[in-house]
C-alpha cells in the first residue's frame, strides 16, 4: 500500500458546503484500474510550436520568430482518453482520424499508452483536426501564445462513417463501466449516436450543443459556465442564484442524475437529484500555468470516479483535484493516478 493510502478514516475535505472522506476518495481511486471506459468523440491533435523572438520584420510591423521545437499532444476526446489511461482505466476510444500526419501522430500517442486503437476509423479524405498554437518569448522569458491556427474537416462525416461509429460504440457500451461522450462539434459524437445506447452511465461534455442531447439518455454532464450560459442565453456572472437556476434547468431538461458546472477560478458547482447544490473551491493555485485541455481532464476523472462507485459529490471532488493538478502543467497534459493519490495524501497529512 502506498503512503498516500495510509490515511486516517476521520480525514475529510471541507469545501464550502461540501464534505467528503479522503480515505473514501483513495479507495475510489484504487478501483480505477478495474474500470473500462468507452470514449466516443472528436479526436483532436494539439500542436505547440515553440519559438524565440528574433527581431521585428522590415517588410511589415510583425515579429520574426525563430523556431525552437514543435510538440504534439492528444486533444479533445483523445485527451480525455489519455487522462483515463494515465489514471489507470482500460480505455476503448471510438472516433475518426485522417490518413494524414495528425492522424498518425494521434494513433502513435495512443499506442505508446497502450490504448486500443482498433475502433478508430481512418479516412483517406478526412483532415484530422489539429490546433496549432504558436508560442513566443525572449531567451530568458516565459513563452506566451501569439497565434493559433486550426485545421479542420471542410465537410461533414459521411453517413456510412457515422453509422460505423454508432455501431462500434453500441458494441462496447453494454460492457463498459461508462461511456464518455466528448462532442467538439466535429461530427464523431452526436446526439443521434448517443440516443438509444444501452450503457450503465453516459457522461457528456458538449462544447456547442448541450441541449440537443435532450432525451438522449445522458446521465451526467460537465459543462463549463460559459457553455451553460450559451445554452440558455443568460449571463451568470457572480450571481450564484442564477447559476443554480440554470443548473437545475439543465438537470431537468436533460434528465440528468448529476451535473457539474466548472467555473474556472470559482471552482465547481455540483448538482444532484433531491440534494442541495454544493460548491467546491478550486484545488491548488488560482494562477494556472496552462488551462488547455483542463475540461477533458475534469470529465475523465469525474466519469471514472462514478464508474468506480463514487457519489456525484465524491466524483466532483476527485475531478477538482485532477483539474487543479493539470492546470499547473504546460501544454495539453494529463494527471496520473500516482499524482492524484499524492494530492489526497498531502491533503490528509495537512489535516492531522
Amino acid at each position: 500500500m502506498s503512503s498516500a493510502r495510509k490515511v486516517k478514516r476521520t480525514a475529510v475535505v471541507k469545501a464550502a458546503d461540501a464534505t467528503v472522506d479522503l480515505a473514501r476518495l483513495l479507495d475510489i481511486v484504487a478501483a480505477f484500474s478495474q474500470q473500462t471506459i468507452c470514449v466516443a468523440g472528436d479526436l483532436v491533435l494539439d500542436e505547440f510550436v515553440s519559438t524565440e523572438i528574433s527581431r521585428v520584420s522590415r517588410e511589415a510591423p510583425v515579429l520574426i520568430l525563430r523556431h525552437r521545437r514543435t510538440e504534439s499532444f492528444p486533444g479533445g476526446a483523445a485527451n480525455a482518453a489519455s487522462n483515463l489511461a494515465d489514471l489507470g482505466a482500460r480505455v476503448l476510444p471510438v472516433g475518426v482520424v485522417g490518413e494524414d500526419e495528425g492522424g498518425r501522430a494521434l494513433l502513435e500517442h495512443f499506442r505508446r499508452k497502450r490504448i486500443d486503437t482498433s475502433r478508430i476509423v481512418r479516412l483517406r479524405d478526412w483532415v484530422t483536426t489539429t490546433k496549432t498554437r504558436t508560442l513566443a518569448g525572449w531567451t530568458h522569458t516565459t513563452e506566451q501564445q501569439v497565434l493559433r491556427v486550426d485545421r479542420e474537416p471542410s465537410a461533414p462525416l459521411p453517413a456510412r462513417v457515422q453509422e460505423a461509429l454508432a455501431n462500434k460504440v453500441s458494441a462496447v457500451a453494454k460492457r463498459a463501466s461508462a461511456v464518455l461522450v466528448s462532442d467538439y462539434g466535429l461530427g464523431a459524437a452526436t446526439p443521434a449516436l448517443v440516443r438509444g445506447l444501452r450503457a450503465k452511465r453516459i457522461a457528456l461534455d458538449s462544447r456547442f450543443r448541450l441541449l440537443e442531447y435532450v432525451g438522449a439518455g445522458v446521465t451526467a454532464a460537465t459543462p463549463n459556465e460559459p457553455e451553460l450560459e450559451a445554452a440558455y442565453g443568460e449571463t451568470i456572472g457572480t450571481d450564484r442564484a442564477k447559476l443554480e437556476k440554470l443548473g437545475r434547468r439543465a438537470m431537468d431538461d436533460l434528465g440528468l442524475a448529476s451535473l457539474v458546472v466548472t467555473r474556472g477560478k470559482d471552482g465547481l458547482a455540483v448538482f444532484e437529484r433531491d440534494a442541495e447544490v454544493r460548491h467546491i473551491p478550486i484545488f491548488g493555485s488560482d494562477a494556472p500555468v496552462d488551462v488547455a485541455g483542463a475540461g477533458d481532464t475534469v470529465i475523465a476523472a469525474f466519469t471514472l470516479a462514478l464508474a468506480a462507485g463514487a457519489s456525484p459529490l465524491e466524483a466532483a471532488h476527485l475531478a477538482n483535484y485532477a483539474g487543479g493538478i493539470v492546470v499547473m502543467k504546460r501544454r495539453t497534459a494529463t494527471v496520473t493516478r500516482t499524482e492524484l493519490e499524492a494530492a489526497l495524501g498531502c491533503e490528509a497529512t495537512a489535516q492531522r
